[in-house]
């Protein structure tokens, strides 16, 4: 998960090394250098020499295999895997909700192919919409080309079932050479609710917390702000969140305290599983 300008502040008032590791490894990333992976590569010079010398001496007078130098050396100081942060839970949680409402066609908005799109593509067909293009074809999912702050022309009541995970936030900041507006997130919002079937099902997903924009990356929305965009025309079935440590909270009560704090969140993943009206 990026450090958004409000975190790496928070850090900062810690004053913890750790704190400071994770600001100087987010600068690093900006310019294509993970600071934190050359560190361990470099912790792990030792271990590889070591053991490759290990391995020849094992080897003996085998020819079975031929040796040459392919060092990986990070991670053996990593967890295995990632089973944590947003992307993670939002992606297997709403891939499960797809499964148990089996809708006749579900579209998806921008979400992870990787991720999410993969996780539906296993078990039934799945549509899925970017500005960008894709050349690859896989079984199960097909690809509409299109700028959702326009409405895709002959899409009126398309289908009973969309998603959009982590990609609205993005609309009209330019990042995937989107045109930039200002209100691109709205206009995405409205146009799915014209797509969308009368008691369809929209799944929705963007970074909540202190309402910003972080340009050109993302914005950050107010759960407030977000229930009085989406109420005009969905009703909220579930609400769940990612909090910022990457921890997953499922089918939440949403109250009033709860939503003026953003479920004490500051950059988390607020996830609403909406119906049309």
């Amino acid at each position: 998960m990026t450090i958004s300008s409000y975190s790496i502040k928070a850090l900062i008032k810690k004053n913890s090394m750790t704190g400071k590791i994770r600001i100087l490894n987010e600068g690093f990333k900006l310019i294509g250098f993970d600071f934190v992976k050359f560190f361990n590569f470099l912790k792990g010079l030792s271990f590889y020499f070591r053991d490759f010398a290990e391995l020849k001496k094992q080897r003996g007078e085998s020819n079975d295999f031929y040796f040459y130098k392919y060092p990986i050396l990070d991670e053996r100081f990593v967890e295995s895997g990632t089973m944590s942060g947003e992307y993670f839970h939002q992606d297997l949680y709403v891939a499960r909700r797809v499964f148990a409402e089996n809708p006749e066609l579900h579209l998806d908005i921008g979400s992870q192919t990787n991720g999410f799109v993969a996780h539906v593509a296993a078990f039934r067909k799945i549509e899925i919409m970017d500005i960008r293009d894709q050349k690859s074809s896989v079984k199960n999912i097909s690809f509409k080309r299109a700028d959702l702050m326009k409405f895709p022309e002959g899409l009126e009541n398309y289908c009973d079932s969309i998603s959009a995970l982590h990609s609205i936030e993005h609309f009209g900041l330019g990042r995937y050479g989107d045109p930039v507006d200002f209100y691109g997130h709205i206009k995405a919002i409205k146009n799915i609710a014209r797509m969308l079937q009368a008691n369809g099902v929209f799944y929705f997903s963007v970074p909540i917390g202190n309402q910003r924009i972080a340009f050109n990356a993302h914005r950050i929305f107010s759960v407030k702000y977000l229930l009085n965009i989406l109420k005009q025309d969905f009703h909220l079935k579930y609400f769940s969140f990612v909090d910022d440590k990457g921890d997953f909270f499922e089918n939440v009560e949403v109250t009033q305290e709860k939503i003026d704090n953003n479920f004490g969140c500051n950059h988390g993943c607020g996830i609403f599983e909406l119906i049309k009206e």
